[in-house]
């Protein structure tokens, strides 16, 4: 089966000795986000985790920890912005995080490792010229670090617009220029831009909008093929697999003004000072009105038989 980590929170960048604790004891919980006493048991076991799915904007406070990955199958995703402290405050510098990314490639290898250039906004400071430029920076400090970089358009959810009342829609000519000229730019340096959630408009100048997180994808990274049950994608613009997210919402401190997963910075450190990092659950623990579901776990693995081999 596969583990995610990252659709709702930064666990490397914030979270790694917890999630070390985690893999060490061998279980993680995790409450149902919309039903809190829907607790969700998992175990961590390289027998029935094929892949752990990690998304960052952070990964170097899990470098000391990546021994207890050895065993598991990986794949990075790390998101490096342009953007400044206006609207990332708290994520490290970015050339910090470019080295960072390098390292971590040189750890799992260039199959287990993506950008993600995304969400994309538009305005007075970041203009087109500014990205284009910004990426092509990006592209050349990453070429031979990663084949894949994934791209996408800020979306305007309720939160969005509440948490940043000034951002503005990418409009339909704006998506497409960017669109073209990352992809060429992006061709130049040896990576291939998979769109997130943006339909086919991009692949006619070459982008792949298959998705961003696909079964093919981990299987590259994993080194043979997965049969996975069949899942309804979270919304029907998203073709990627995506499931067992262990972490929590409102829990992520670089607070950037467009994040899809805090609704209330306010609740963000709330929860923040309940974390323990002992507890088999991010935030908090066991409740007496808890309802603990141990879920069936298998390997989807192929007889671990190589995809090279097929």
């Amino acid at each position: 089966m596969i583990i995610n980590t990252g659709q709702r929170t930064d666990i490397p960048a914030f979270y790694a000795p917890w999630f070390a604790g985690r893999l060490r004891e061998g279980y993680v919980c995790v409450r149902n986000p919309y039903d809190p006493r829907q607790v969700s048991r998992y175990r961590l076991d390289p027998e029935v985790v094929d892949v752990i799915g990690f998304c960052s904007k952070n990964p170097a406070p899990m470098f000391p920890y990546m021994d207890l990955l050895r065993d598991y199958g990986q794949y990075w995703y790390v998101t490096i912005t342009p953007y400044g402290r206006d609207i990332e405050p708290r994520v490290p510098d970015k050339h910090r995080i470019l080295e960072d990314f390098r390292k971590l490639s040189r750890m799992v290898g260039i199959n287990s490792i993506g950008w993600r250039y995304d969400p994309i906004l538009v305005n007075d400071r970041y203009t087109l010229d500014y990205h284009l430029r910004a990426f092509r920076q990006m592209s050349e400090a990453l070429e031979g670090y990663t084949e894949t970089v994934v791209i996408s358009f800020i979306d305007l959810y309720q939160k969005v617009r509440r948490n940043f009342p000034e951002v503005r829609e990418v409009t339909a000519a704006d998506r497409d220029y960017l669109g073209r000229n990352i992809i060429e730019i992006a061709r130049d340096h040896g990576m291939t831009v998979r769109a997130c959630a943006e339909g086919n408009a991009l692949a006619r100048y070459g982008a792949d909008c298959s998705g961003c997180m696909t079964v093919g994808m981990y299987e590259k990274a994993v080194g043979h093929r997965l049969h996975v049950p069949a899942r309804k994608p979270a919304r029907d613009s998203c073709a990627c697999y995506l499931a067992c997210d262990i972490g929590a919402y409102d829990t992520c401190a670089h607070l950037c003004r467009y994040c899809y997963a805090n609704n209330d910075t306010a609740q963000v450190a709330r929860n923040m000072a309940m974390h323990d990092p002992a507890s088999p659950f991010l935030i908090g623990n066991y409740r007496e009105d808890d309802l603990v579901h141990d879920v069936p776990q298998t390997s989807w693995a192929d007889g671990q038989m190589s995809l090279f081999d097929l």
